[in-house]
């Protein structure tokens, strides 16, 4: 250490920056510091951030989009967000506001709204907003999906990182694309049957133990259930639409119930106990293969299942028995097992 580092150095101010206007859109930025701020300096330093109520001052009432992500707002309500008659962009991401209180204020012409990562413990002053696309609440503090009857036009609803025990609520969503339940507490699979044009559901990390409860998704192209508690691969009879299923990390012994879903692309059922490779020899359609972390020993049915698949481009077979008796030359032996439109084994590409 020299002395120049020994020199104490001057406090990092807080600078805050200005709103970044246009006709139609501001942005206020979080205050910068210097890379050598410590994190308390820095806690610090936010403290000096515009008061909730300053932040849109001097804001556009024509403004069409404002975005006020990470600035410890604890209070929407002095936002003032009524004032904007025009609005269709809101994003509040990571603040720190235990509440919706001040959303009822909005202008009906929002059509997407953003409350990620807050506080927020209920669903609540968002039902006038009938004009919204997308509505993401998630990383906050819900347990029940409720208030939502009259949102008949969202297509993205993002409720991943909560409380929530129970589907419900989503019945007057018809128009539903996209629906993020992950991270939460759910047990079963329900009230899901009327949303005829759902593409992507996505349940990971949640308590579940059937896959139940699908059959009326007929239009269902992804789904993500890993991390739950499921035993058997069934239910999926009716997705015939299905192009990418992620089912990793639960306790399936076996490859099965796939017999109708002859349009999926990628497969993925990373860490189950799975000993035997079959069931999946009729995808003809399928691009990814993951499947590291089961308990396949042998290259046999790696050829018979996989060999004839003509779009298959990705296989993960690491810390397989196959891999571990002789990583050396595991990779090849997967290569000679597989046809000419394998482009990658693991993580690790074929030289052409």
């Amino acid at each position: 250490m020299t002395a120049e580092d020994t020199k104490p150095e001057a406090k990092a101010q807080p600078t805050q920056e200005p709103a970044a206007e246009t006709e139609s859109a501001v942005t206020v930025v979080p205050p910068s510091f210097e890379s050598d701020v410590s994190e308390d300096e820095e806690e610090e330093a936010f403290e000096a951030i515009e008061a909730d109520e300053d932040l849109l001052a001097d804001a556009d009432l024509d403004i069409l989009d404002i975005d006020l992500t990470h600035l410890k707002i604890r209070d929407f309500a002095k936002l003032g967000l009524g004032r904007f008659k025009q609005l269709e962009t809101l994003c509040l991401r990571q603040n720190i506001s235990p509440s919706t209180d001040g959303l009822e204020e909005v202008s009906d012409t929002l059509v997407d709204l953003d409350v990620y990562d807050n506080r927020i413990g209920k669903i609540e002053n968002v039902n006038h907003l009938v004009n919204l696309t997308n509505l993401d609440f998630s990383f906050n503090k819900i347990r029940h999906i409720k208030n939502v009857s009259k949102l008949t036009k969202v297509i993205n609803f993002y409720l991943c990182q909560n409380k929530i025990q129970e589907i419900r609520g989503l019945d007057n969503m018809p128009d539903l694309v996209n629906l993020e339940l992950g991270a939460n507490r759910i047990r079963v699979i329900e009230n899901l049957d009327h949303l005829k044009n759902l593409r992507q559901l996505w349940l990971g990390k949640n308590k579940i133990r059937k896959l139940s409860g699908l059959s009326g998704l007929e239009s269902l192209e992804t789904l993500s259930i890993q991390s739950n508690r499921i035993t058997k691969i069934e239910g999926l009879e009716k997705l015939k639409n299905l192009e990418e299923l992620y089912i990793s990390h639960n306790g399936i012994t076996k490859i099965e119930g796939l017999e109708h879903n002859t349009k999926l692309r990628t497969l993925d059922i990373t860490g189950n106990p799975i000993t035997t490779l079959e069931g999946v020899s009729h995808l003809k359609d399928l691009e990814e293969f993951w499947a590291s972390d089961c308990k396949l020993s042998n290259y046999k049915e790696i050829e018979t299942e996989l060999g004839q698949l003509p779009n298959l481009e990705t296989v993960y077979f690491e810390r397989n028995p196959l891999h571990r008796e002789n990583p050396a030359t595991y990779r090849n032996k997967v290569r000679l097992c597989l046809g000419p439109s394998l482009r990658q084994i693991d993580a690790t590409f074929i030289k052409s």
